[in-house]
């Protein structure tokens, strides 16, 4: 405020000539503060493990730009893990540390470990399986989502990473004799209990840390899904990719479930459409993905092994214990997991 110009005023005005003045400075000032609060931007942030050059990262931008382009929210996307590791997601979005999360949906399964069906062993062999799945509305999502959001972190879609490969040194991994004795890198429970059921030794790796575990040697193997072996530059550490696909990783983009039920019509309704249109896009894209990782794969110098028929039925056959023991921990017989395998098997 200039007091000299308030000062020239009193001086050279009468007494109700300058309340006249101050009476309309007082109202642009309240003018401009109703001004600023009704164009306040509304902020999401959401935490991501994967750079944001790799698939995710740019779907993540898909996303942003269809809110930012029907609303007043803000999207600020933290990538490389800046915030939260993958195992950190589901509890910082559930607490409302942060609005939004991408994460393994098999990080949920500590809550629900009904979500690892989709790491059952060879269960979504096909990629039209695995839309009829994922699908919004789906019976199979008509079951997880709702548990996921019990956690306080609700579901928006499901951003898809490929089939999950094995990677390793000197050799391939295409029987059961090559995983025995061996630890490998894997990121959930189910997947845990698959490589325990062909003699090897699993180790929780989260995906930000696994470079340096096959660098340093931490383990003699990995899983993964091929897009990461372009995003993450995992070639420069391992050279053998076999493609075994034995489970469908999915990761899910989840929101705080208090914060998206305070805001407005009109920005929930910008979030569902971007978020039909970002998952769309990722799912369409996904064979170009996974084609374009498998070139760079080669293009480094990895050799790139398919397994043949004998060896994927023998692979079948050593981990089919794995669907029991999953079965029996969810529910049993009739349980959520019972129902869940019997949909993946109609689809």
């Amino acid at each position: 405020m200039n007091f000299c110009f308030l000062r020239d005023l009193i001086e050279k005005k009468k007494g109700g000539e300058i309340m006249k003045i101050l009476k309309k400075i007082f109202i642009t000032i309240i003018l401009a503060s109703f001004a600023t609060a009704s164009f306040a931007e509304t902020k999401m942030r959401i935490t991501l493990q994967l750079p944001l050059k790799a698939h995710l990262g740019q779907n993540l931008l898909v996303f942003k730009k269809e809110v930012e382009k029907r609303s007043d929210i803000k999207v600020e996307i933290y990538d490389s893990a800046q915030l939260y590791k993958d195992k950190e997601v589901p509890q910082a979005v559930g607490s409302g540390a942060i609005e939004a999360g991408v994460a393994s949906i098999t990080r949920f399964a500590g809550t629900n470990p009904e979500v690892d069906v989709f790491y059952l062993p060879f269960l979504f062999d096909s990629e039209k399986k695995v839309r009829k799945a994922t699908a919004q509305g789906s019976k199979i999502r008509s079951i997880l989502d709702p548990a996921i959001s019990k956690t306080g972190a609700m579901p928006l879609y499901y951003q898809a990473y490929g089939s999950a490969v094995m990677l390793s040194n000197g050799g391939p991994m295409k029987t059961p004799a090559d995983f025995k004795d061996k630890k490998v890198r894997v990121f959930g429970k189910t997947l845990g209990a698959f490589v325990s059921s062909l003699g090897g030794k699993p180790a929780l790796i989260s995906g930000s840390e696994q470079y340096l575990a096959y660098q340093r040697g931490t383990v003699d193997a990995g899983m993964t899904g091929v897009s990461g072996v372009k995003s993450r530059k995992l070639y420069q550490v391992m050279d053998t990719l076999t493609v075994t696909n034995h489970g469908d990783i999915e990761f899910v983009v989840v929101v705080n479930q208090k914060w998206y039920n305070k805001l407005n019509a009109k920005q929930k309704s910008a979030i569902q459409s971007a978020s039909k249109i970002a998952e769309k896009a990722v799912r369409d894209d996904m064979a170009n993905i996974e084609a374009g990782a498998y070139k760079i794969a080669k293009e480094n110098g990895m050799k790139v092994v398919k397994l043949s028929s004998s060896e994927l039925s023998a692979l079948k056959k050593a981990s089919a214990s794995v669907i029991d023991d999953y079965i029996k921990r969810t529910g049993g017989t009739g349980g959520v997991g019972d129902k869940l395998v019997k949909e993946a098997k109609k689809l």
